[in-house]
Formats: C-alpha cells, structure tokens, sequence
C-alpha cells in the first residue's frame, strides 16, 4: 500500500498548524516529528538519517565541553545529541549523533559553509560574529525523516540535509554573486574537551575529493572515523590552522603546509576550502563514513551516492521511511498518530549499521573483520533497550534483531573479558550502567525461535555472567548479592543481575540445557536477598549480611541504586512476580504499594538536582522517565485487581508522550520510550523479556494493523476507546471469548484479531482465575 508520510516542521507544530500530505486514495497518513524531544533537555537530533543508518547528519547548536581541567560542566548534558531547541544559532553539521541518551560522544566531521571573511573559530552564541556560527531561525527549519533544511541568516545560505544508511548530503545554496566555502572542523565533537582528538588527517585527492580520518577517546575510548569528501564544485584553493601549535613538527616544516598543501594532519585542526560561486549552483557535498579506512568510504561512496543527485538520494531515503513506518497502519487524532508513528521512527534509529558495503567492520578488538552472515551493528544501550526496544524489533524487524544479536555475540568473542556489550559504541565497549542486560536480548531471541546459534549464544551469556571482576559480580556469585560497602549500586546491581540470571535459567530450559538452567535457577531467586523485610523495600546490604540502617526509599542517590530510588527498584523481579507478592506480605499489601507509587506526591528535592529525572517525568513516585520502572504499571495483572493497570497506562500516555519539542517526559535512550508506546499503544507490553508473554493492559488507539514481516497482521480493534472509556471490559482474539492477562509471542506471530470492548468502569471479574495470570518463576517466596 502505498502512503505519503507527513513530517511536521517545527515551525509549524509551534504554531500549532497542522499539514498534510495524503494519497489520494485517503488512506491513513503516517506522521513524523523528528523535533519531539525529551522534556526539559531536549536530546533529539532533528537531521537526516536513513532506517538504521550509521550516519546522522544534524546540526549542532554550541560547543559546549564536557570538562574543563578536568572539571565536569553541567551544561553539557543539554546537548547529548548537539541540538538544543532554544539555542539562536547554528555552529555546524555534523555526521554522527546518538539518539536521545544522557550521555554522549561523538559529532563528528563537522561541515559549515560560510561567505565573507575566513573565521575559523566557531565564536560564541552572544557574540556569533566573532567567529563562523551563524544565527537562524525556526520559521525557516523543516525536519522530516530523512531531510532537514534551514537558512543560516547570517550568510543567507540555505543549507539542506538528506542521507543513506552510510552517506551524509549536503546541499548549500550560496547567495548570487558571492564566493562560497566550507569550514571543515576536524576539532569539533559531542562532548568534546582538551585533547580528545587524538590525531586527524586530510587528503585533497583532486580538486573534487578530499579523504580524512580522525581518532578520538571519548565515551567511546578509541574511535576511528574515516571519511571520503565529494564535491560538486572544483576546490579554488584551501588551507588550515592547526589550534594548538605542535610541540614538534619534524620535517615537514620544509613546506608552507597550511595553504594548498595536499597533506593536512594534526590534532586541533580546522580546514577551510572556497569554491567559486560565479554559476550560482548549489555546492553538493556528499560525505561517505568508515570505520574501516578511506578506501571502505569510498565504496561505500560510489555504491549509495554516487551518480545521484540531492533530490533523488532524499527521494530514495523518504521512500525507505514510509516503507519501514508503513509496517503500522492505525486510527486516531492527529496528535495520536504523530506519537505513533514518531515513535516507530525512534525505535529505527538505533542501533546503527556498522559495517562498509564490502561487509568489512572494525571489531572490540581494534581488527578488521567480515560480516560473514549477519549485519554488523553497533551503538547498544541495552540498559534501556533490553526492556522493550529489542523485543519490538524481535516481533516486527526480527530479521533485523537477529543480525543485532549476531552482532553482540561477535562483540562477545573479540572481548577480552569474554562479555556481551554493556553499552557499547563504535567498536568500543563504553561500561556505562549496569548489569549485563545483553544476555537479556539473547535469551529473548533463543525463546522467540531466532535462527542464531545456541551453543555461541549460550556460552556468550555463562561467560558473561561469571566475569568475576566486574562489579561485583564476584561478590554476587559468592554471598547471593552485592554487598553495599564494595559497591555503591549494590542493591540495584543485585536485582539487575538475578533478572539477567533468570533469562539465562528460562534459555537453557527451553533448549533443554539442564546443567546452565540448574547452574542459574537459584541465581534467578536471588533477587530476594535484597528485600528487607522489616522496612517493606529493597535495601542495601553489608558483606556481614545486614542491611542499611537509614534507608530512605524516595532518594536516588546515596542508597545503593543507579537511577532509581528503592521505591521504583523494589518492584524489580518481573521473573517471580508472586515471590515478590508474598515479599510485600501478600495480595492486599502489594496493591497497597503500588498505588501509593502512582499517588504519592513526591517532594522536589528528590529530584530537581536529578540530571535525569524532572517533575514531566513523574506519576505520583512513579519515574517513567528513566527505564527501570517501566514494567511496573503492568504488575497489577497479577493481582486481584488486574484492571488498575487499566486506570495508569492512559494516565502515563497521555502525560509522556506528546506531539511538542518537549514532548516526552524522559529520555528516549536509543528508542527504548518510543517502543514502550507503541507496545502500550497495542494494548500489551513485554514485562518479562525472555518469556514468550506480553502482559494485557489496555490499547490506546481505536484501530491498529501491523504487517509482520512473514506476511502475517496484528490487528488491534477498540472501537470507542478514549480517555473515558480507559477500561477492559472484555476480549476476544479470532473472535472467541479470551480471559487470559497475556498474549503469547507465537500467537501474535502466527497473525491475531485481538478485539478490546471498552467502557468506562472497569470489568473487576476478568483475569482473576490463577490460569488467567501471567508467568511467574514461584507461586511465593
């Protein structure tokens, strides 16, 4: 079927206009916003990037530092993805972003076109005059999935952004008259600080190519980023200075390398190259990334670009978005279908291709290797995307997934420490957060039937849950937690790891792995060494066996979590939900809990010096703005009051997920939010990656089809669903009557008619008998 995508500009959704492009056949319109941003920071990058594309051409807004001597600048966290709404001026654009994370690298090969005099110093955004900069405008900025345009008003350029997976364009069109040129900013970066660049070189091939690298440590300790420069204009001339003068420049001092000298290289060096402008023709610059080496960016060059123009390469990419969000056929509002399908677009961002069109990638290990039978992919946050994001494309990308796993277990085999990725990036592992959550996605894709091999996929996850030095984990292993005095995030760490324990349990049972199943089974229960009866929370426990005495359940930081208080932690054991049941004492006492959660009105100062949390992220206690807690709202489907889940989820829909630049409350952590909504959008959600259930809540939209990728639908029908009508009263799948609080993986892949009646009380009789319920590991602790 085909379908025209609508892509709001942001200049239009501020005024609150709506325009749309339909087929004239009136079928539903897919809606994008790339400018839908995390409330209050913002962490969205609004350029161009193809479906899973590793280059994302965008532009960035300051040059903020990470540190200064040392000394971490607060501000910094604003500008994760380079972009910030609110900043007047644009200081360039650049090639590699990363999608709504709070925490960042990369921006690199940064291009800026300019007229006048040469300035190769970026200024400041209160004095952009002083150097290359410029200001601009929203009234003239467009974002669509694929293509970005804005004018830089103090040159008069418009500047235009398109991309493929492996390919950044870029199309300037100079004012009449005037002479034009770039400043290419081999200094710049995301996050940048004294000294990250470690070392960067150019090439001026011919007057029409230019082939480069850089080196940098960053969050990604050593990445290397080459890059082949096509032009549609021939260079007039060229030069640059290197920022920080060498302390030793051998014998190259014999030739004036800083003007029309084919060899550039340094550590702090921006380029300038001018073009005569005299034909007045765009300047179409087309930009080919490798990790590899200049030779794999020119073939990828010439297979994604070369012979085509901006308009047929932005033509191309706009067909690959509506192909991929067309996967979604649903009704509702126009600000409903926004989200969706704004939200799909997020989920197919990261992760990213990682690997040249030769299917060369460089490995953890600093080789080079071929992508033999998979797709190589990198940028995993599975922190975040453990939850919801890869089970996501496990149903409706699974082709797509299982080369993501691939890519993981390749990961796992060039590690040193023999681990899966943690977050990993750009051939880097980067240890942020905690827990080993990428046996979480490997065991989800053994349980779904991935054509993956076991036994590598087996041994990846035991090797890497028996790393005996990382955090902890040997401690773990030997006292059945974490203990407090030897790890600030003791507690978290040891419920995170006893649900990473269980997927490996359920994995090898359902390979029929008795030895690893009975080797996890007891490490699957050891979240409850962490449940402190006598306070009714999770708590932080000393390696003599007791618990922290002063324990306070609101605060974040300090009390042996990671991003979470013991409040949202103390639910976290979607493996054995009625063990955790009688931990709380019990039906009555659970339900107790939970609602105080979503009702309490939790004080400012636990979280207003939060970088990560802020009051738009909040229900009651209840933190949807930071992962941990995003299976809680479901929990209720276990108890003798199913039908609350019913009462939040529209509640938390509505208030986190809107069609604004602030429109959602957290950060989207590589698709991790957007894939949340669209599952809870459906009407169910994947508490327990590595079972084969989606928990039942309550569907968003009146209608929903999803094209699976074997042919099969998912159709969702609530016909009079809306704020009012938030509750279940029935359901039927195929058209027979269906009690049950989950839907099975099989049944959804072997293509369902799932039929929700809504009304506006709840059905306090459905999903009460004990074989309605969802999978527990115990029926108790």
């Amino acid at each position: 079927m085909d379908r025209r995508i609508l892509f709001f500009a942001s200049l239009l959704l501020l005024a609150g206009v709506s325009e749309l492009w339909a087929d004239t056949k009136k079928e539903p319109v897919s809606y994008v916003n790339p400018m839908i941003g995390t409330s209050g920071m913002g962490h969205t990058f609004p350029g161009a990037c193809a479906p899973f594309g590793i280059v994302q051409l965008s532009p960035e807004t300051d040059t903020i530092p990470q540190n200064i001597d040392g000394r971490y600048v607060g501000k910094v966290y604003a500008y994760c993805a380079g972009y910030q709404h609110d900043d007047p001026t644009i200081v360039g654009f650049s090639h590699t972003h990363l999608s709504g994370t709070g925490h960042s690298d990369l921006g690199d090969i940064m291009i800026m076109p300019q007229t006048g005099a040469l300035k190769l110093n970026p200024g400041t955004a209160d004095k952009p005059e002083n150097g290359y900069r410029s200001r601009f405008s929203h009234d003239t900025e467009i974002a669509e999935p694929g293509y970005y345009a804005v004018t830089l008003s103090d040159y008069n350029i418009k500047a235009e952004m398109t991309a493929t997976q492996r390919v950044g364009v870029h199309r300037y069109t100079f004012p009449q008259g005037n002479d034009c040129r770039i400043i290419l900013d081999m200094l710049h970066g995301i996050y940048n600080y004294d000294g990250k660049v470690l070392w960067s070189s150019l090439r001026v091939e011919n007057d029409t190519l230019i082939t480069g690298y850089r080196i940098t440590n960053g969050w990604a300790r050593c990445n290397y980023t080459y890059f082949a420069m096509s032009l549609s204009k021939p260079i007039k001339d060229y030069g640059y200075k290197d920022m920080k003068t060498p302390k030793y420049q051998g014998f190259w001092r014999k030739f004036n390398v800083n003007r029309n000298f084919p060899e550039i290289a340094g550590r702090d060096i921006v380029a300038y190259f001018n073009f005569d402008n005299s034909d007045s023709q765009p300047l179409v610059i087309k930009v080919a990334l490798s990790a590899v080496g200049t030779d794999g960016a020119l073939k990828n060059l010439r297979a994604e670009a070369s012979g085509k123009s901006f308009d047929q390469i932005r033509t191309e990419t706009e067909g690959l978005w509506n192909h991929e969000l067309g996967l979604i056929e649903c009704e509702g509002t126009d600000d409903q279908k926004a989200m969706l399908y704004t939200s799909l677009y997020h989920t197919m961002i990261n992760p990213s291709i990682y690997m040249d069109v030769d299917r060369r990638y460089r490995g953890l290990d600093g080789n080079i290797h071929v992508a033999e039978n998979f797709d190589n992919y990198t940028i995993f946050s599975v922190w975040d995307t453990y939850r919801a994001l890869h089970p996501l494309l496990g149903l409706i990308k699974p082709d797509r997934n299982t080369d993501m796993v691939k890519s993981m277990i390749a990961h796992q085999q060039q590690s040193v420490h023999h681990m899966l990725p943690v977050w990993s990036l750009m051939a880097n592992e980067g240890w942020c957060m905690t827990g080993y959550h990428a046996v979480t996605v490997l065991a989800d894709a053994l349980v779904k039937g991935a054509d993956i091999d076991r036994d590598a996929a087996m041994k990846a996850m035991v090797e890497t849950a028996t790393c005996p030095y990382y955090e902890s984990l040997g401690d773990y292993m030997r006292l059945g937690y974490a203990p407090f005095d030897k790890n600030g995030t003791a507690a978290s760490n040891t419920l995170e790891y006893s649900f990473d324990d269980w997927t490996i349990y359920s994995a090898a049972k359902h390979l029929g792995m008795e030895d690893i199943a009975g080797q996890f089974e007891k490490r699957a229960l050891y979240y409850r060494n962490t449940f402190d009866k006598s306070i009714g929370f999770a708590n932080a426990r000393y390696s003599d066996g007791s618990f922290k005495k002063d324990l306070d359940p609101y605060q974040t930081s300090g009390e042996g979590f990671i991003e979470g208080n013991s409040w949202n932690f103390s639910f976290q054991a979607p493996q054995d939900v009625d063990g955790l049941i009688s931990l709380f004492g019990g039906d009555k006492a659970f339900i107790g809990k939970l609602d105080r959660l979503f009702e309490m009105d939790l004080p400012a100062k636990y979280y207003e010096h939060n970088e990560d949390v802020t009051a738009d992220c909040l229900v009651g206690g209840y933190v949807h703005g930071n992962e941990p807690s995003h299976h809680i709202p479901y929990l209720y489907a276990w108890t003798s009051q199913p039908w609350k889940t019913q009462t939040w989820m529209r509640t938390i829909m509505n208030k986190m997920y809107r069609n604004h630049i602030r429109g959602l409350g957290g950060n989207d952590d590589c698709g991790q939010m957007s894939a949340w909504y669209i599952f809870s959008a459906m009407g169910f959600y994947p508490v327990c990656p590595g079972s084969d259930q989606y928990v039942l809540g309550a569907p968003y939209l009146p209608y929903i089809d999803v094209t699976l990728s074997n042919g099969k639908h998912i159709i969702i029908k609530a016909p009079n669903v809306s704020d009012k009508n938030r509750y279940v009263r029935s359901v039927k799948i195929n058209g027979k009557p269906y009690s049950k609080m989950y839907v099975t993986h099989s049944m959804l892949d072997s293509g369902c008619e799932i039929e929700f009646v809504m009304g506006s009380k709840p059905n306090k009789k459905r999903g009460l008998a004990e074989s309605d319920k969802p999978y527990s590991m115990t029926k108790g602790a």
